[in-house]
């Protein structure tokens, strides 16, 4: 595979949750809105209870100003729910990595994507289409083990992809 394809699934930061994200070094870089995946990133794949820790998080997120978004792609059947009791917008059927939700997404929040970051748990959906519109992107580590059988699946090539990676990295 050509470099180039490689260092798109390279996220600029990679954190074990959500919770260690730094707002105030997203906010020095310029970044006001945050686009966030659902399944195994802000909740357990398959659970849709609002936790009050996430709730805290997404409020603090708020009151400092930033634009939240969820990109996800579940059904509304499966998120529409948990968004709304989040009172955040969300795009769903987003068939990650393609563009066209990130950019629903940035038209929603009236952000460009250089004010915008995206964080989820996948290589190949999250942070590839992230990095395809010019995006900020965050790779956390998933929240649970249970997930479909293809997401496991990939996660093995997904760990393949992220050592190759690192040894580039050590090596520059």
């Amino acid at each position: 595979m050509p470099l180039k394809f490689f260092k798109l699934l390279y996220p600029h930061k990679h954190l074990n949750s959500i919770y260690e994200l730094d707002t105030a070094e997203l906010r020095s870089m310029g970044i006001r809105g945050i686009i966030a995946d659902m399944d195994n990133t802000l909740v357990p794949w398959n659970d849709r209870a609002v936790r009050p820790r996430l709730a805290s998080w997404l409020a603090g997120l708020k009151k400092e100003g930033f634009r939240l978004c969820i990109v996800s792609n579940n059904s509304r059947e499966r998120g529409g729910q948990l968004a709304c009791e989040l009172g955040i917008p969300a795009v769903w059927y987003a068939v990650k990595p393609r563009r066209r939700a990130f950019r629903r997404a940035l038209h929603i929040m009236e952000l460009t994507s250089q004010e915008t970051a995206v964080i989820g748990d996948q290589i190949f959906t999250d942070v590839l289409g992230g990095n395809r519109l010019g995006l900020y992107t965050i790779l956390v580590t998933p929240i649970s083990d249970k997930e479909f059988i293809w997401t496991r699946l990939i996660r093995k090539l997904e760990r393949m992809v992220l050592r190759c990676l690192e040894r580039s990295r050590q090596h520059q």
